[in-house]
């Protein structure tokens, strides 16, 4: 506008806004101040401020490449043991508790010469976030079923993903050699949920498979080119890359590793990669097999190091000329997510005070999250917060990927937090500093096992209930005044039992008159601790003498129920 900052300034203080220089505003105070300088103003997404030329591909530059194929399914159907047997080699025996844990992305050469990139995503509902990631990259999908179960949530719900994303879908029925498989039935439940089979007459391929035994394996792929041939895929191998990040993690001796996908243009050693706030050289490409390679081609998966920080999973990357470009557009990136980080904060409202004094013992329970790779991280933070509940809220106040630090720490003693590790260890002076501080630091390796901590902690957090339990049931016969004592009764147990230490309910013509203690108990002469059905005592209550013959006296326990979830 060409107005100096001052006036801006003074401008923002006259409509009751106070603002330092290096601030931004709002757009409703943008447009006021603007219009004070007589200025309308447009807005354009963040995006097109910091787009990314992307070159247009001419259509002689184009040549075919390959599928690249997501394998999703409800936990323990059998997605890692099929990729297993496709390539030959085995993945489960390395996963923690038998279940993937990580989206993993490997490139299979056929017998027939050709090329399929397959992602294994995990099954476990917790990892929704990461397999919707893993939904958008792909260019067809696998749903497994094992034929000796049923059509569960976590299928439908990767049914739904494949879906949303427009991804053609071919079914892979598993488990066929097992004794009480029934693969027709799946297929009638899939009909009912309106995906007809081609063996039904519908549109979906689908094919009844045995993973361990590799029957049917063949058949599958064979379905899954056909399903490529009609989507035509295509991209130029001779231009800069771009594609997904899979994975990220912080390896001790090598640095930010990150597991990408290309999905256009070949990613070559040396280039300058930005993938979210991060950025750098590529020093060094690596494939599945932790072999050196020099180049990634489209649709191949590649481990690079390099890169300055951990980006999120499914964040997009793009090659960029210089350095310095990649620089202004992750710092500007970066600005961006911490200004929404401030503005996304919640501060207390006096709404959520009078709910916490209405419901009474508010508790809210603080958790830092570290994991090894960002995708669990996600996956685990996501799903301790669903966790909260009315009476008790779970508020992730830090997630980061690497090993568990003294800052961490330092935090967590700041805010009374708990650290949840995944499959990552403190380092010898945080795990002193925790000792120091009290900090309690909790390491899982199955993401099951961490919720349900979590979880029962949770439960343990909620004030118990006070339940009362009637003991007895006692009958007045006879009323004694004697000095210096008070009044005494004569009674006789007719249920249950009388303790010493009960609390007792005095009751008349079926009304509560007095709840309170005993004074005393006694049988003959004789202090007696309890009295049992059938026989008589005396007794009197402390500090109360109006007991009249025909009253009931009842006792009562009070015992503390543990709340539940």
């Amino acid at each position: 506008m060409n107005v100096p900052v001052v006036k801006v300034i003074s401008t923002c203080m006259s409509i009751g806004i106070m603002v330092s220089i290096n601030q931004r505003l709002d757009a409703e105070t943008i447009n006021i101040v603007a219009e004070e300088f007589g200025f309308k103003t447009e807005y354009v997404s963040a995006e097109v401020v910091e787009a990314i030329n992307e070159e247009e591909d001419r259509e002689e530059d184009l040549e075919p490449r390959a599928p690249i194929v997501t394998v999703m399914g409800h936990v323990d159907h059998g997605k890692t043991s099929l990729l297993d047997n496709i390539r030959q080699t085995n993945v489960i025996a390395g996963e923690a508790g038998g279940i993937t844990q990580h989206i993993g992305a490997y490139n299979v050469k056929l017998k027939s010469g050709r090329r399929i990139t397959f992602l294994d995503t995990p099954g476990h509902e917790a990892f929704t976030a990461m397999r919707a990631r893993g939904a958008k990259v792909t260019d067809i999908a696998i749903i497994i079923v094992a034929a000796d179960d049923n059509v569960m949530p976590q299928t439908v719900e990767a049914i739904n993903h494949a879906s949303a994303a427009g991804v053609p879908i071919v079914f892979a029925i598993n488990k066929i050699d097992k004794p009480g498989a029934n693969p027709e039935k799946i297929k009638e439940t899939l009909a009912g949920m309106n995906y007809l089979v081609e063996s039904w007459g519908g549109k979906y391929q689908s094919q009844d498979i045995s993973a361990k035994q590799g029957l049917g394996v063949d058949e599958l792929l064979e379905k899954v080119l056909l399903e490529a041939e009609l989507l035509d895929l295509k991209a130029n191998p001779d231009r800069r890359a771009k594609g997904s990040v899979i994975e990220s993690s912080l390896d001790k001796g090598r640095g930010y590793l990150s597991t990408v996908l290309v999905e256009n243009g070949t990613l070559k050693k040396g280039d300058i990669v930005l993938a979210g706030t991060y950025f750098g050289r590529v020093k060094a490409m690596f494939n599945e097999r932790n072999q050196n390679v020099e180049s990634a081609a489209p649709s191949a998966p590649a481990l690079i190091l390099g890169l300055n920080g951990a980006p999120q999973a499914g964040d997009v990357f793009h090659v960029l000329e210089t350095e310095q470009e990649a620089r202004e557009i992750a710092t500007k990136r970066e600005q961006l997510q911490r200004e929404q980080g401030l503005r996304t904060q919640k501060i207390l409202t006096l709404d959520d005070i009078g709910r916490r004094i209405a419901i009474g013992n508010f508790q809210q329970l603080n958790v830092i999250v570290k994991g090894d790779v960002d995708g669990s991280v996600e996956a685990l933070s996501d799903s301790l917060i669903r966790l909260s509940t009315e009476e008790i809220q779970v508020n992730v106040i830090h997630k980061a990927v690497g090993q568990i630090s003294e800052s961490d720490i330092t935090l967590a003693a700041a805010s009374d937090a708990i650290i949840i590790g995944f499959q990552v260890r403190p380092s010898q002076a945080a795990r002193r500093a925790a000792d120091k501080d009290g900090v309690e630091i909790r390491l899982y390796s199955i993401i099951y096992d961490a919720i349900e901590e979590v979880k029962s902690a949770m439960e343990g957090m909620l004030s118990p209930e006070i339940k009362e339990v009637q003991t007895g049931y006692v009958e007045v016969r006879e009323v004694f005044k004697i000095t210096k004592v008070g009044t005494v009764a004569g009674c006789m147990v007719k249920e249950g039992k009388l303790k010493r230490a009960n609390k007792i309910r005095l009751i008349r013509d079926g009304i509560v008159i007095y709840s309170g203690e005993l004074g005393s108990l006694k049988r003959f002469k004789d202090d007696v601790k309890e009295v049992a059905s059938g026989y008589e005592c005396g007794l009197n209550i402390h500090n109360y003498n109006d007991i009249k013959i025909g009253d009931i006296i009842e006792p009562f326990e009070e015992i503390e129920v543990k709340k539940t979830l």
